[in-house]
């Protein structure tokens, strides 16, 4: 599971599954299975930080059943 906000979802995936590095690299290929748009970025980093929080993984885990997109 990733998580994170960026303003080019494809060039992003991209990037992760054919030129990242480090943690992205170790788990490719990586496929998009949930996102939401924001008009602002600053309310998208403070979604980020949620769902990177507890609270925010287990509404993940129990938004989205891992075990079907794995």
């Amino acid at each position: 599971m990733y998580i994170s906000q960026t303003s080019d979802i494809n060039r992003r995936i991209e990037e992760h599954n054919f030129t990242g590095n480090g943690y992205t690299s170790k788990y490719r290929p990586w496929k998009l299975v949930c996102k939401k748009e924001f008009l602002k970025r600053k309310d998208a980093m403070k979604e980020e930080r949620r769902l990177k929080s507890g609270v925010g993984r287990d509404w993940i885990k129990n938004f989205i059943d891992l075990n079907d997109v794995g």
